[in-house]
């Protein structure tokens, strides 16, 4: 029995997918959910130009379909099999062995990438648990994805700590280039910063835990994604619900040591998310994208940068306290619901440390999700991404060259790369 032998023969959707055995140096595995990719080899292209890192490596895709899908679906499934077949034959000297598995058509109630993701990553633990490497790491990457070439060494670097169990990685969608036609390049740089306005504005109202939650751009300790209950089952946004999952636990940072590089095109595989953004702003005659109004996360911060003096506070206090809150706050929480956690939560903790980990696992980014929905348009009207990330530059004292998309991007990405977060 390897230490995840039990949680597996549980939870893992499929047995033992891949027959040969694991090296016992492997340390890296890499997970690609694949459903109709003609263009997989560009994926493992820019994987075989990486540096190799100090452990052996594997790529394991997951071929896929929905119940249901047609004939030329299939056909793309195909040629995508027979596209890793010859890729590995003209590479037998590549650093990191290449496995994928065609789960074909599977009868399993709510099959999307959620679950293909699952079981990439469940037969990744499979393996790393016959060479019984819990700290091994397993990555997930899209097949339409690039890397930057340090990708497997930053991964390596990154999780020797053993307090490090989980991350999101940097990533940059690419802006230009011959792949696509200009008006997808131009709303995918709109896409990309309402994506990093949303996590600097997390970050400013002093939320502990503001991270991306890019299905393609995250890593983890094979034991921790064993604590996590592994991938969940969700058609969308598998990612936001399992990062979450993987925060609480303890351990989890941004890697911004490396790149990953998502592609910008259009899809409908998934109800929402990049593919489907990108597809609505092609028919957007303005091509703009409404965000959260900066007012909403000053609220937040307000309540986030003053709750720990309720630590070992009185409920006649606390209700004191909730009349300073601002008025979407006290519409989204009652003075009762307060009163209430507030009071539970100090009945469970001896130290103002305890008190602020359990008061954010309760006001969680669930929770602050929910209370941004509730405030637009009842309190605050939704901005247009480029006033919103402007006005936070300059109330941060940075003043963009221009208006443009382009150059606001551009300043979020330094910042972001650096770990600097507006204030």
């Amino acid at each position: 029995m390897g230490f995840a032998s039990g949680w597996l023969k549980a939870r893992a959707l499929f047995p033992d997918l891949i027959k040969e055995i694991p090296d016992d140096r492997t340390g890296i595995i890499v997970v690609v959910p694949a459903s109709g990719e003609l263009l997989i080899d560009k994926m493992l292209d820019s994987l075989s130009l990486c540096e190799p890192p100090g452990c052996k490596t594997e790529v394991l895709i997951i071929i896929n379909a929905k119940p249901g899908a047609d004939v030329s679906f299939l056909r793309d499934n195909r040629i995508c099999a027979d596209k890793i077949l010859a890729w590995k034959k003209a590479h037998r000297d590549c650093f990191f062995q290449v496995y994928f598995y065609d789960t074909g058509q599977p009868e399993i109630k709510g099959w999307g990438v959620g679950l293909a993701r699952k079981t990439g990553m469940d037969e990744a633990l499979l393996r790393f648990d016959k060479i019984n490497r819990p700290q091994g790491i397993i990555a997930c990457l899209d097949a339409d994805c690039t890397t930057e070439k340090n990708y497997f060494v930053s991964l390596c670097n990154a999780f020797q700590p053993k307090n490090k169990s989980a991350c999101s990685v940097y990533f940059e969608h690419p802006l230009t280039g011959p792949d696509y036609p200009d008006k997808i390049y131009g709303n995918i740089t709109i896409y990309e910063l309402y994506l990093r306005y949303y996590l600097q504005a997390l970050h400013n109202t002093l939320f502990p835990y503001a991270f991306h939650t890019i299905g393609s751009c995250v890593a983890v300790k094979a034991e921790a994604y064993m604590k996590a209950g592994g991938m969940n089952r969700r058609q969308a946004g598998e990612d936001f619900y399992f990062i979450q999952k993987l925060v609480s636990l303890g351990g989890y940072f941004s890697l911004n040591t490396t790149t990953v590089f998502p592609s910008p095109r259009e899809s409908m595989r998934v109800p929402f998310g990049t593919g489907v953004t990108i597809k609505r702003l092609m028919t957007d005659e303005k091509g703009s994208l409404a965000t959260y109004n900066i007012k909403a996360f000053r609220a937040l911060r307000d309540l986030f940068g003053s709750v720990d003096a309720l630590f070992g506070c009185k409920p006649s206090e606390v209700q004191d306290y909730y009349k300073t809150l601002s008025p979407g706050l006290r519409s989204f929480i009652a003075e009762e619901e307060l009163t209430a956690k507030i009071s539970e939560i100090n009945a469970n903790v001896a130290g103002q440390e305890s008190f602020m980990k359990r008061f954010f696992i309760w006001f969680n980014m669930f929770r602050i999700v929910k209370f941004l929905n509730h405030v637009h348009p009842a309190f605050h009207e939704k901005q247009d991404i480029r006033i919103a990330a402007r006005e936070m530059l300059m109330s941060a004292g940075i003043y963009p060259s221009s208006d443009s998309p382009q150059d606001l991007l551009a300043v979020f990405r330094t910042l972001e790369k650096n770990s600097e977060w507006l204030s």
